[in-house]
């Protein structure tokens, strides 16, 4: 019965999560398509209210811990599901992504993926988006901001091993910018698919930053041991808490 009743109250969050992003993605187009500065606050805002409704609909606390970054940065975060970029967008200033390709036909996610500068990348052809999207910074007709990455390429359960690309090196070595690592541990309670959530506290930890100058082998090694490391405490951490063992 517990189990049936959670689900339920997953559900209505899903429901109301995925409404309001159309509410707030059509009523604040027009000015975020007028201001890089108020699509960042369109996003920023619909993020902290999924964050402040999964509190108090499905008792899922969350918490921002480290310095958040401000500067021109990539962060390279550790990506269990979708509530890990909620996470992370609720705090910094001018987030922009790569992502795939199609995704800018996608209703409300593709408009805002334009109106913050995201980089669409077709299959086969990265390091030619790559190589964009520095030029448009260098000439200044793109913002310049924090672009999150996922070294790993794809969303990964929690504990499950999966390397990490170089992808991620390359992006650090050409852009020449300091790299903040970010540990969560948002998987063990919002799973990569299915509607059960989980009660308790995730949490996103910006890690000490990985100033420019290593190559690609050690960047990869460091960045890895770190987010991968902290990671796992902050799981562990997770699954000790007397609310998340309840609500499983």
């Amino acid at each position: 019965m517990r189990y049936a009743v959670r689900w339920l109250l997953s559900f209505l969050f899903s429901i109301q999560m995925y409404l309001m992003m159309a509410v707030i993605g059509v009523a604040f187009a027009p000015l975020s398509a007028a201001s890089h500065r108020f699509a960042c606050f369109t996003v920023r805002t619909y993020c902290r209210w999924v964050r402040w409704t999964a509190g108090w609909m499905i008792g899922l606390k969350s918490e921002i811990r480290g310095p958040v970054p401000t500067d021109g940065v990539l962060i390279a975060s550790k990506h269990q599901s979708f509530f890990d970029i909620i996470l992370i967008v609720s705090v910094i200033p001018k987030p922009k992504f790569i992502m795939k390709d199609i995704l800018r036909w996608a209703p409300v996610v593709g408009w805002y993926a334009y109106f913050l500068d995201c980089i669409p990348v077709k299959r086969g052809r990265r390091a030619e988006a790559i190589k964009k999207m520095l030029a448009d910074i260098s000439n200044g007709t793109a913002q310049a901001g924090q672009l999150v990455i996922y070294p790993q390429g794809t969303r990964v359960a929690p504990r499950a091993k999966l390397p990490y690309k170089v992808g991620a090196a390359v992006l650090y070595k050409e852009t020449g910018q300091p790299c903040v690592p970010a540990a969560t541990n948002v998987g063990i309670f919002w799973p990569r698919r299915g509607v059960y959530r989980k009660s308790g506290l995730a949490v996103v930890e910006f890690l000490p930053t990985i100033g420019p100058g290593l190559n690609k082998e050690d960047f990869l090694t460091r960045l890895e041991n770190v987010v991968e490391t902290q990671s796992d405490i902050l799981m562990q951490e997770a699954e000790n808490h007397e609310v998340y063992r309840k609500s499983r």
